[in-house]
């Protein structure tokens, strides 16, 4: 079903028209791809609009002529002039993305300096950027009527980076305030080099730039002047200027989950730079990331939406494994982002901040090709919820009707119409099995967006067909095209939350037949259970009558010189719990122990006790954790114990505590662990 859903900033003449837009997200991911670095020669960039409780609307601000004298009315400011004639854009929540001439916009907020936000200024990021496309055809064109409206009415929000692309170019354009009573803004815009792309996740990413290259970088007047005079930058230092720098310098915390997001696209998109992970870890003196790279081949529409994909897989920062991604791999984090075991504790850590999180209301994907007709060449490539397990679909720049089931609805109220909400339930019910209904979800995304890419060539000739004869009817052909991709994804998403409830449901995987198997948890997941709690799930073996049919109870070592006895003196203080009897390792372990060799656990609590030194406790959590990242970043296990001594205990500079006269290491491959022979004279 389709849905006209039309919105004007002004249409009454001689009338101020009330405009509210909301600053809808507060944390977000931008890539811009320019067009020598794509596969077709498309100028292209993405977006998340990430928020808690961000529930998103397509919308339509139709193209319109407005009389003289109207003004846009912005509540609790002066008016703006409105123009004589504005564009047709399609936006999302409040906020413009795409108009009739395949201009594009997104957007991250970097804050900045608390001081330079002017909330006397009429102009919000999301008005600026709607303004901006309902007056320009091109990103340069938008550039000098955004900074001339901000320059007019005033900047009245926090730092942003705002992507801007056309059918040639990509920019961004990076804006802060001048604080309380200041007027007009700071900014400076560069181009992304052709063949090259960049990205900016919440943090200022101009540095140093050219002031005498308007080509390729613009600035305002001020923008060194400024400040000189705030105390932001001295001349006399010789340094050059520093837009970051000066008016948003990274501190660790936007490192860690800002400037990690820009890692993490540079180093998919060029692996080749095999780009050091210091900056965004925080070590002092590591050299930034760069403004923009050359990727290592040029990339396609489907590649650019598998940026937005990521959780650091395969890298050492992967969400998906360790403790904190639970049993199944979730790579979902809870918020707050920063936290301390104990609010009085003056240690503070952070969970990773992936490019994919679930409280994104919505993301996209823009095309713009100069080769086709503007109506034909702009495509907006849709998705709701987490980008991850979103499915992107076409939304042509000219059409004039949507798809009813992504303008419904609200965040107070559940709906199985509304699109948001369905993408929302999938998402969610995924959390309590990931590992497993996460592929699921991904088979029926690519299913559809691939048969969307297929169908895309002949669509297409067929509106610059009708474009050529009949631009009307190339609406209608692009409108229905439109609306009915978006409404087939929908009822797709709805019969998949149907199935994956049915399938996954009280801890049971359903199978073909009908069948509820047990599933369990992983392997890996049971190891750090029992790492855990050693003894609270172990069963003794039973008693039983019939000696050949019952495996024999491992005995505990008979003391020996240098181990202590218990108080009762009779038995070594080395709970059976801890052991591994001979006959249950013997070639599985790779070596076979002797009648009076036993295998000790060095997580037991006796060996602290009785075979290390005091500082076991310490020593066992490093262990530990080399041992986990270890098993997590290779796939091949060590083939001896002095390879795994070399490359874990030696790589994680620890120290191996000197153990008792009789006792050695050994690794065990096949359990993953690292154990200490104990021989008993």
């Amino acid at each position: 079903m389709k849905q006209k859903i039309f919105l004007t900033l002004a249409i009454v003449p001689a009338v101020l028209i009330c405009v509210v837009i909301a600053n809808i997200s507060s944390a977000c991911t931008n890539v811009l791809v320019s067009k020598g670095a794509s596969v077709d020669g498309a100028v292209l960039i993405t977006y998340t609009a990430d928020s808690a409780g961000f529930y998103a609307k397509l919308e339509i601000y139709l193209a319109a002529d407005h009389a003289p004298g109207t003004m846009i009315a912005v509540p609790g400011k002066v008016g703006i002039p409105q123009v004589a004639h504005t564009y047709h854009v399609l936006g999302s929540s409040g906020q413009g993305i795409m108009n009739e001439f395949q201009l594009a916009m997104g957007e991250t907020t970097f804050g900045g300096r608390e001081e330079l936000h002017n909330k006397d200024g009429a102009l919000l990021y999301p008005l600026l950027m709607t303004l901006g496309l309902q007056r320009a055809k091109t990103a340069r064109e938008a550039i000098l009527v955004m900074t001339q409206l901000m320059e007019e009415h005033g900047y009245g929000d926090e730092g942003e980076s705002i992507s801007i692309a056309d059918k040639d170019e990509a920019w961004v354009l990076e804006i802060v305030g001048t604080g309380e009573g200041g007027k007009g803004a700071v900014w400076v815009a560069q181009r992304v080099p052709d063949g090259e792309i960049s990205c900016h996740a919440n943090q200022a990413r101009i540095g140093t730039f050219p002031l005498d290259d308007p080509a390729n970088c613009l600035y305002s007047q001020n923008v060194i002047e400024f400040a000189v005079e705030k105390g932001y930058y001295d001349l006399a230092s010789g340094k050059p200027f520093h837009f970051a720098d000066a008016y948003a310098p990274a501190d660790v915390k936007s490192k860690r989950v800002c400037e990690a997001r820009v890692w993490s696209v540079f180093r998919r998109a060029a692996p080749s730079l095999n780009l050091s992970t210091d900056y965004h870890r925080g070590v002092a003196g590591a050299e930034s990331y760069p403004w923009s790279i050359r990727p290592d081949k040029k990339l396609s529409t489907a590649d650019v939406m598998a940026l937005m994909r990521d959780h650091y897989e395969g890298t050492e920062f992967d969400m998906t494994q360790g403790i904190d991604a639970g049993e199944y791999g979730m790579p979902r984090r809870w918020r707050p982002l920063y936290w301390k075991l104990d609010e009085n504790d003056e240690q503070e850590y952070s969970w990773e901040r992936p490019i994919s999180t679930q409280q994104t209301g919505f993301s996209f994907v823009t095309q713009s090709r100069n080769w086709l007709p503007d109506p034909v060449g702009g495509v907006l490539w849709y998705g709701v919820d987490d980008s991850y397990l979103t499915c992107y679909f076409p939304l042509y720049c000219m059409i004039d009707e949507l798809p009813q089931s992504y303008v419904i609805g609200s965040i107070e109220r559940f709906s199985q119409d509304s699109a948001w909400w369905m993408f929302n339930l999938v998402s969610n019910y995924a959390n309590l099995k990931y590992s497993h209904i996460m592929p699921e979800i991904l088979t029926v995304q690519a299913e559809l967006e691939s048969t969307f890419f297929a169908l895309q060539p002949a669509v297409e000739q067929t509106a610059a067909d009708l474009f050529a004869s009949n631009p009307r009817a190339m609406q209608k052909y692009l409108t229905d095209y439109s609306v009915m991709q978006a409404e087939k994804v929908t009822k797709r998403w709805q019969e998949l939350a149907v199935h994956l409830i049915t399938k996954y449901n009280d801890g049971y995987v359903r199978d073909e037949n009908g069948k509820y198997p047990n599933v369990g948890y992983p392997h890996s997941w049971l190891e750090r259970v029992l790492q855990e709690r050693p003894t609270q799930f172990l069963l003794p073996n039973d008693v039983s009558k019939d000696d050949a049919t019952v495996p024999k109870t491992a005995q505990p070592p008979q003391p020996a010189t240098g181990i202590p006895r218990t108080q009762a003196g009779d038995q070594p203080a080395i709970s059976v719990e801890t052991q591994i009897a001979p006959e249950e390792q013997g070639d599985e372990s790779g070596f076979v122990l002797a009648e009076n060799q036993y295998l000790v656990d060095i997580r037991a609590r006796e060996v602290a006790q009785f075979f290390l030194n005091d500082e076991i406790a310490v020593w066992r959590n490093q262990v530990n954790a080399a041992m986990q990242r270890f098993q997590l970043s290779n796939k091949r296990l060590p083939e001896s114990e002095a390879e795994f001594i070399e490359k874990i205990i030696a790589a994680n500079g620890i120290i191996l505590p000197e153990l008792r006269e009789g006792c050695v290491y050994v690794y065990l491959p096949e359990v993953r662990q690292l154990m200490i022979r104990v021989t008993v004279e």
